[in-house]
């Protein structure tokens, strides 16, 4: 399977995944500055996804998959014995699905693209910062007394919220007032899969 990313962005919850279930990717990485984004082969990624924005997971037998989440589950499923999604069966299911949802839509679209274009001003940037005050709130009370989102194993929530997280870092964000949230993060970045992968992506040493 080949992964179309951008290091650091939100498809490095994917990459978390695949590594995290020892799933093995052809990595192809696209420049994201490039207006289209081009792939490192030169092609521009609209001919792969029409969407033309990371992440794009290529199947084996050429199949194409968008969209974060749905990519997380389908990696998630691909390793049921790696424990990193809960069975389709189960209510964890649905809890899981509560926090991919809240990850995307609270979290996720509040840092982007308000934290990440200085053309759409100052205030946007300031506002931005003030609404995901309350998102940090939700995560810190649940975190007070679980070391992950869903049930008591890290899960492909965990890949999801530790990527979008990481981009306080750089934005103006001090998370002092979030120390479980805090204790939290330096714990999922303390996972030898999730280090391994901020190590690929050039994130880390």
């Amino acid at each position: 399977m080949k992964l179309y990313y951008a290091p650091g962005v939100c498809s490095m919850a994917a990459h978390i995944v695949a590594v995290e279930a020892g799933i093995p990717l052809d990595l192809r990485r696209v420049d994201i500055r490039s207006e289209p984004h081009r792939v490192e082969d030169g092609r521009d990624l609209k001919s792969i996804s029409a969407k033309g924005v990371v992440p794009v997971l290529e199947l084996d037998d050429g199949r194409i998959l968008t969209e974060g989440v749905a990519i997380l589950l389908y990696l998630g499923d691909l390793k049921p014995g790696a424990m990193l999604a809960p069975a389709q069966d189960s209510f964890e299911r649905y809890r899981l699905q509560e926090w991919l949802t809240f990850i995307s839509s609270e979290l996720h679209k509040t840092f982007s693209p308000w934290l990440f274009h200085p053309e759409y001003g100052a205030q946007a940037a300031d506002v931005a910062r003030e609404r995901l005050k309350p998102r940090f709130d939700v995560l810190e009370a649940h975190l007070t007394h679980h070391d992950y989102l869903v049930g008591d194993r890290f899960s492909i929530a965990d890949a999801y919220c530790f990527t979008i997280m990481n981009w306080s870092n750089g934005r103006g964000i001090d998370l002092g007032a979030w120390p479980n949230l805090m204790r939290y993060l330096s714990g999922v970045a303390g996972r030898p899969g999730v280090h391994a992968t901020l190590v690929a992506e050039g994130l880390r040493k």
